[in-house]
């Protein structure tokens, strides 16, 4: 029967970010920050649209590959990367509400804890089975809706204020 086309195109662009971020020290800012722009809506859309059947009994976890050295090595070069423009405001933190003081957050730790989670989904379905892939990303679509997906949105505000904002200044 095959993966659906849905499900592929979301294994690819999962595929696609994780080597946009894991070759974040060779490329510029500006297209770094332009590809993390053109992928991030295309993965949100894909995770949406995914059609998983959600099975009876439990589905298997994704196993975690991803090292906590190696997270934090792509951390590292995404930050220098971007540089001073790696921080900005966020305003969807729960403690936001309650208080009057900015919260402070990381573009490079937001793109990263999505590098996480891609990461170990393609590691994990690298060598399974077609019904192992379909039980897994039961857990991944569970995890997009309660996790990862307000991660994805919040990035994109800052990647976007560098590249329409921050980029064009330094152009000028």
């Amino acid at each position: 029967m095959g993966l659906k086309p849905n499900t592929l195109a979301f294994i690819g662009l999962c595929n696609e970010y994780c080597q946009l971020l894991e070759g974040a020290s060779e490329t510029e800012a500006a297209t770094f920050v332009s590809e993390a722009l053109r992928l991030l809506p295309r993965i949100y859309i894909s995770a949406t649209d995914l059609d998983v059947v959600a099975i009876e009994e439990d589905y298997p976890e994704v196993d975690c590959y991803l090292e906590e050295e190696y997270y934090e090595s792509v951390r590292r070069n995404v930050e220098n990367l971007l540089g001073p423009d790696d921080v900005y405001l966020e305003v969807f933190e729960k403690e936001m509400k309650y208080s009057d003081t900015p919260i402070g957050a990381s573009v490079s730790e937001g793109l990263c804890d999505l590098f996480q989670v891609f990461y170990n989904l393609i590691s994990t379905i690298r060598y399974a089975d077609e019904s192992t892939i379909e039980a897994v990303l039961v857990g991944v679509k569970e995890d997009f809706t309660s996790y990862w997906s307000q991660i994805l949105v919040n990035i994109l505000r800052p990647l976007n204020n560098i590249r329409y904002n921050v980029l064009e200044e330094d152009d000028e």
